[in-house]
C-alpha cells in the first residue's frame, strides 16, 4: 500500500550544522529570560535527533514588542523611502538564493518536508515573494478626493504599526514570507512566532535579514508554544495587528484575545476541507493526477488539500481504478531521497490524529480502497500510507473534519446541482477545484462555490499576484496579491479648507 524508498539511503545531502537556536530580538540572538528550552524532534534518516531551542514566555515577547515598537516609532524603517526598503528586501532575497540548500534542509529536518521540493520550490519562490513586495514598496499611495464642499482632501496609506505574525509548521518558509514580505514593504515592524515544531528556518531568515540591512528591531523572531508565546502576542496591548495561519479552533482564541486587549486588527487563514469536483467530460488521467497530488502533496499537511473528491457517475469507476493504482505506486520514505514523493508526518501527535480519523472512517461505514495503515520504514518515523475511502457521506467525520494527512474521501454524484450542494456542505471555504471541458459548467460551478480560491482544470495554482484566503470558518483577510499589502496599511483622510479657489 504505497511503495517506499530505500531505508538505507546513502544520500549526498549534507545535513547542516544548526547555527541558530536562540531568540532573535532587536538584531541579536539572545537567550530567553527564563532559560527554558523546548526539545525539538528532528527528522533524520538514521537516528532520532533532538535539539534544544529557546522557549519564550510573556517577558520575552514584551522585549521583542518593545524592540519592534521602538523601531516603528523612532527608527528609520517606516520613514525611509519605499525604494530604499525595496533595495534591502531585494538583498534579503538574494541572500536566500545563496543559501537554498541549507534552508531547504532545515525545513526537511523540522517538518519532514521533501528536500527536493524545498530546494526547487519553497525556498526560491519565497525569495520571489520578497521581490514581488519589494516592487510594491515605492508604489504605496492614496487618492486625491473630490469633496462636495470647499475642501481639499486626500488619503494617506500608512503602515499599521507593530505586527505579530503567527505561522504554522506545514510550510515554515512559504508562510513566513507570505506574511513578513508585505509587512516589510508597508514599513511595519514585526514579531514572528514560528510553530514550535519548525523554528529553525525562521531564525536563519532573521540572521539573513540583518545581513541584508533590515534595521534592528524591525524583524524579531520568538520561538515557543501557542498558549504562552502566541497568546502573549495576541493579547499584547502594544501590537497593532496580528496575522495568524493555523487551525480554526486556535483562530477563535486569537480573535478573542485581540478583542479583549486593544482590538488589534486580525487576519486569519484557517482550516479547509476543499472539494474537487470532476465531471464526466474530464480527461481521466489528468483528473486522477490532480486528485492524487491534491491530497498527497506535502503528505496531506496543507490547508487547501483536495480532501473531498466528488466524481460524476459516468466516469466514477474508471477514475477510481486509476486513482487507486496511482496511490499504490506513490513512494513514501526518507524526505532527503529525491525519488521519494511523501515523507513522514510532522510529529507523533499529527501521526496519531490521522490514524484515529482513518479508524473513524472504517467505523462509520466508508469503504477503504487502499492504505489505512502506518508504514514502518526501518522501525521509526511517522509515515502513513496514502489512504482512499469511497462511498463517503457528508455526515461522516472524514468528510467534515480537516484531517491534515494523506486521507482522501471519495463520493459519486449525478447532477451539477447535487455536486454544488454537496461541495458547499462544509463549515470551511478555503479552496475548491473543478475539472471539466465545458466552459458553462466551469462558470456556473465556480460562481456557486463558497470558497476563496477556485481552481479550474488545475490545483495548487498559487502565485504572488493572486490573493489567497477563505470564506466562512476558513477565516478572513488575504495573503498574496496587493490585498495582502493593504492588510498592513491603514487609510488616513486629510482635509483642508479651500479659500477663494476658482474651482472645487
Amino acid at each position: 500500500m504505497g511503495s517506499h524508498g530505500n531505508d538505507n539511503l546513502e544520500s549526498s545531502v549534507k545535513i547542516p550544522t544548526i547555527k541558530f537556536t536562540k531568540l532573535f530580538v532587536n538584531g541579536e540572538f539572545v537567550d530567553s529570560i527564563s532559560g527554558f528550552n523546548l526539545s525539538l524532534s528532528l527528522c533524520d534518516r538514521s537516528i532520532s535527533m533532538f535539539l534544544l531551542v529557546c522557549h519564550v514566555d510573556k517577558e520575552d515577547v514584551d522585549l521583542a514588542v518593545n524592540a519592534a515598537r521602538h523601531a516603528f516609532d523612532d527608527g528609520p524603517w517606516p520613514r525611509m523611502p519605499g525604494s530604499e526598503r525595496a533595495k534591502r528586501m531585494m538583498k534579503f532575497a538574494d541572500l536566500i538564493d545563496q543559501n537554498v540548500e541549507e534552508l531547504a534542509a532545515l525545513d526537511t529536518l523540522d517538518a519532514g518536508k521533501l528536500f527536493s521540493m524545498g530546494k526547487a520550490v519553497d525556498i526560491p519562490s519565497s525569495a520571489d515573494t520578497l521581490r514581488y513586495y519589494a516592487g510594491a514598496a515605492d508604489k504605496i499611495h492614496g487618492d486625491v478626493l473630490k469633496m462636495s464642499r470647499e475642501f481639499h482632501a486626500y488619503t494617506l496609506h500608512e503602515p499599521i504599526g507593530v505586527v505579530g505574525h503567527i505561522i504554522p509548521w506545514n510550510f515554515p518558509t512559504t508562510l513566513f514570507f507570505l506574511k513578513v514580505s508585505p509587512a516589510l514593504a508597508a514599513g511595519c515592524t514585526m514579531i514572528v512566532k514560528p510553530a514550535e515544531q519548525t523554528p529553525l528556518s525562521a531564525l536563519y531568515y532573521a540572521h539573513l535579514a540583518k545581513l541584508a540591512g533590515i534595521p534592528d528591531g524591525v524583524l524579531n523572531v520568538v520561538t515557543g508554544f501557542g498558549p504562552t508565546a502566541g497568546a502573549a502576542i495576541c493579547s499584547h496591548m502594544d501590537i497593532d495587528a496580528v496575522s495568524f495561519t493555523g487551525s480554526t479552533e486556535v483562530g477563535r482564541i486569537v480573535m478573542k484575545a485581540a478583542a479583549e486587549s486593544n482590538l488589534k486588527v486580525v487576519s486569519l487563514e484557517l482550516g479547509g476541507k476543499s472539494p474537487l469536483i470532476i465531471f464526466d467530460d474530464a480527461d481521466v488521467d489528468m483528473a486522477a493526477q490532480l486528485a492524487l497530488i491534491g491530497i498527497l502533496y506535502n503528505k496531506g499537511e496543507i490547508c487547501v488539500a483536495s480532501s473531498r473528491v466528488y466524481v460524476q457517475e459516468g466516469i466514477y469507476d474508471k477514475l477510481v481504478k486509476k486513482l487507486v493504482e496511482m496511490a499504490k505506486a506513490w513512494v513514501v520514505g526518507d524526505p532527503f531521497d529525491p525519488k521519494v514523493q511523501q515523507g513522514p508526518q510532522v510529529d507523533k501527535e499529527q501521526f496519531d490524529k490521522i490514524l484515529t480519523y482513518i479508524e473513524h472512517g472504517k467505523r462509520e461505514g466508508a469503504t477503504l480502497l487502499t492504505g489505512g495503515k502506518p508504514l514502518a520504514l526501518g522501525g521509526k518515523g511517522y509515515y502513513v500510507e496514502p489512504t482512499i475511502f469511497a462511498e463517503v457521506k457528508e455526515d461522516m467525520l472524514i468528510a467534515k473534519d480537516e484531517i491534515f494527512g494523506p486521507v482522501l474521501a471519495l463520493a459519486k454524484f449525478k447532477t451539477i446541482d447535487e455536486a454544488i450542494k454537496r461541495a458547499n456542505s462544509t463549515r470551511y471555504g478555503l479552496a475548491a477545484g473543478i475539472v471539466t471541458k465545458d466552459l458553462d459548467v466551469a462558470n456556473t460551478v465556480s460562481r456557486s462555490l463558497r470558497a476563496g480560491t477556485i481552481w479550474i482544470n488545475c490545483y495548487f495554482a498559487f502565485g504572488n499576484d493572486c490573493p489567497f484566503g477563505g470564506y466562512k470558518m476558513s477565516g478572513f483577510g488575504k495573503d498574496s496579491g496587493l490585498e495582502a499589502l493593504h492588510k498592513y496599511l491603514q487609510v488616513k483622510s486629510v482635509v483642508t479648507p479651500l479659500y477663494n479657489s476658482p474651482w472645487l
